[in-house]
């Protein structure tokens, strides 16, 4: 009894079978089939190939929300070089509340304003990167999906022994400010507080040393990620006279990211300049120097490394194969019907029987060959 159910059950499974086999005297190869079979699987390997490598890629993923955070210290992290002694210049932060932030992060070191040979190379390079970014915006997931080591915006030391003179301050290191704009400023004198905001004691510097011709080799808010390139990095501007302003106006936009590589919470920023000689006479007021003014978005910016999952991956690697295979049956069935249309077109004539004609009232008929084939 168990056995007849088995054998009930076996043949139920067998009639819902929805591959059944053809045995292998009723198949019948031939030359063009095993062409198209060749060119069917090639273009399946090659197709494989290439979805692998999709496979592998990742992409970043932008989400915007509130930044919902103003409670903790925005860090801005500055290297900059300016043509000017370091007992002349002085750097330091005023926020929209009027309070002076502290620049006991920052160092004054004297160093020779003009590039040696291969820091000159290395400047170059850089401002080439800058063009192609700006040009090319796709460039940036680039570099957040391929965080290098080390800081490639930091300017290499000098090779050789400057002759001359250190007639320039390099001013670089770190500040905390409160997260609300602020002015980023370096002008005449060494800042002093004051009840009332603060003062730069600048009486005792002579106008003709005057010359804030400088260079940024890094300018970045928040945590420094080694290997991105922010827009500043690498501007370099020449004064044409003493008194001259130079005014940068950024909007810090704050920016998590996450990738395989390294996860930060750090700010992007873009930036508008400006510049303009300081004459009274002429009605073009303001003190000399370099103010970066920055105020930051309200918006936080989520970018995210994705992968493609592997369920994915084989689903559209099936797709693939399945796609090849039944497209290549279908197009060698059509075509090996429209060949047996057109060549059965052409036998059809043989098989045709020969014409009749009337002559004197008598019917001559030639008979086909099959007919003739019969009498003998």
């Amino acid at each position: 009894m168990r056995r007849l159910n088995k054998k009930k059950a076996l043949n139920f499974v067998k009639e819902l079978d929805a591959f059944p086999k053809v045995p292998e005297s009723y198949v019948e190869t031939t030359a063009s089939g095993g062409t198209v079979s060749v060119l069917a699987f090639t273009a399946m390997a090659l197709l494989a190939f290439f979805e692998f490598f999709v496979y592998r890629d990742t992409w970043m993923k932008y989400e915007y929300e509130v930044d919902k955070d103003f409670t903790s210290k925005l860090r801005i992290n500055i290297d900059i070089t300016v043509a000017m002694r370091c007992q002349f210049v002085g750097a330091d932060v005023l926020d929209l509340a009027e309070t002076m932030v502290a620049s006991d992060g920052l160092q004054y070191e004297p160093v020779v304003f003009e590039l040696s040979p291969q820091q000159r190379l290395w400047h170059r390079t850089l401002l080439l990167i800058q063009n192609r970014l700006r040009e090319e915006h796709s460039l940036q997931d680039v570099l957040f999906k391929n965080v290098m080591k080390g800081a490639p915006t930091a300017l290499p030391p000098r090779e050789d022994d400057p002759t001359q003179p250190l007639n320039a301050c390099r001013i670089h290191g770190y500040l905390y400010v409160n997260k609300v704009a602020g002015n980023f400023h370096i002008t005449v004198g060494k800042a002093i507080p004051h009840p009332r905001g603060h003062a730069h004691l600048a009486a005792l510097v002579s106008h003709e040393t005057y010359n804030f011709s400088h260079r940024i080799d890094h300018l970045s808010f928040g945590e420094e990620i080694p290997g991105i390139l922010n827009p500043l990095d690498g501007t370099e501007k020449v004064s044409a006279d003493h008194n001259q302003m130079f005014q940068y106006f950024i909007t810090i936009v704050p920016t998590k990211l996450q990738t395989y590589k390294v996860s930060a919470d750090t700010h992007q920023y873009s930036v508008t300049e400006r510049e303009r000689v300081i004459n009274h006479a002429a009605g073009s007021h303001g003190v000399s120097g370099i103010f970066m003014k920055y105020d930051i978005s309200s918006l936080m910016v989520k970018v995210t490394e994705q992968h493609m999952p592997l369920w994915q991956f084989l689903v559209r690697l099936c797709g693939i194969i399945g796609g090849i295979f039944s497209t290549t049956g279908m197009l060698h069935s059509l075509v090996g019907f429209c060949i047996d249309v057109i060549c059965c077109r052409f036998k059809l004539g043989v098989y045709k029987p020969k014409s009749m004609s009337v002559f004197d009232g008598h019917v001559n008929s030639l008979t086909p060959l099959l007919s003739e084939n019969a009498e003998h």
